[in-house]
């Protein structure tokens, strides 16, 4: 959740000012960003899934409208709005095609409707590249040429940057690291795509529950089973909190997906030869500053590491993110300003 007590005053904001949105299966993040990245305004809306794309899209302008008010702004302040969704979708034509957590908002012109419903020209962006945007442009790659982002939560989502440019592909698939092969078994778990082997089909938060379901169904111990007996959801941040107080088989399985998460890492890295990787999402295992968050990201600078060209080794900065939720709406901003600038500069 964006921490409004860091936000600047319309005064202190840079020009030009942008509009983010963040568009998630559950909820809308919507802000103003300044030239620079900073916060100016922010809110979160429901998404109401059910009730389809064009009901959204004028949530979202009002929303809009509202935070440019409410900041003490003009609606002329704002130069554009950045729309991020999941994906697939088709970015030249403004398209959201068939995203699994949004099925009422199928072969939607998403970018004109919110266009519309805002009063503002859209840059549309896959959300996991208007994070990694985000990261780079205002987080933990801000200092860096170069980046690539790997998200964990219930999939696996990821962005590359190299020289300020999103790899977004010809086919708007570009940097989705989380369908990375690891596993060319034939009995390789399958993801949420029916692609067996992949990053995500072994670190995904439902396949982190998978394996730990397997290793107490092979006997093992653990206090995960007298919280299960006692009704409790076997979850990620259930293995976490036992992982924490030191069961070992929790603390294995999080050691585990560390070490399937730098097969990923090296493997962008050989592709990318970046300057950073950072690592975000809701299943980093209490992130930056917390000690089990930090053993599972020594292990996956350790794993990944042992696993580069010689060359490389040390070269590459493996951290975690720093902008949390925030940074898709922020990206989100970020790459519709550089449609801005370019655009500005064609002129």
């Amino acid at each position: 959740m964006a921490d409004t007590t860091h936000f600047l005053t319309a005064t202190a904001a840079r020009r030009p000012l942008l509009g983010g949105v963040d568009v998630g299966g559950t909820n809308i993040k919507i802000g103003i960003v300044d030239d620079g990245g900073r916060p100016v305004a922010y809110r979160s809306i429901p998404t109401h899934e059910e009730r389809g794309p064009a009901d959204a899209a004028e949530r979202i302008g009002a929303a809009v409208r509202s935070l440019v008010d409410e900041s003490g702004l003009h609606l002329g302040d704002i130069a554009r709005v950045g729309l991020a969704t999941p994906g697939p979708m088709d970015l030249k034509a403004g398209l959201l095609l068939c995203p699994g957590n949004l099925p009422h908002w199928h072969n939607t012109p998403i970018r004109d409707l919110v266009g519309r419903a805002c009063g503002y020209p859209v840059t549309y962006v896959n959300d996991a590249n208007a994070a990694a945007y985000g990261e780079y442009w205002a987080g933990a790659g801000r200092e860096y040429r170069s980046m690539v982002l790997f998200t964990m939560g219930t999939g696996i989502g990821g962005g590359i940057i190299v020289e300020e440019m999103l790899i977004e592909g010809v086919h708007s698939c570009g940097g989705e690291l989380g369908h990375i092969i690891i596993d060319c078994h034939p009995d390789a778990p399958l993801n949420t795509l029916g692609i067996r082997g992949t990053l995500e089909g072994y670190c995904g938060a439902y396949s982190l529950i998978r394996r730990a379901e397997e290793a107490l169904a092979n006997g093992g111990p653990s206090a995960l089973r007298p919280r299960m007996e006692r009704g409790e959801e076997l979850t990620p941040k259930m293995i976490a909190e036992e992982g924490e107080r030191g069961d070992q088989l929790c603390l294995d399985l999080i050691m585990e997906t560390a070490r399937y998460m730098a097969i990923g890492v090296v493997t962008a890295v050989h592709s990318i030869d970046p300057e950073s990787v950072v690592i975000g999402g809701a299943m980093t295992f209490g992130g930056d500053g917390n000690p089990l968050g930090e053993r599972f990201m020594a292990k996956i600078r350790e794993e990944a590491t042992s696993r580069m060209i010689h060359s490389l080794r040390g070269n590459i900065h493996i951290d975690f993110a720093h902008l949390g939720g925030d940074a898709g709406y922020i990206g989100a901003a970020g790459w519709a300003r550089r449609e801005y600038l370019l655009a500005a500069t064609a002129r």
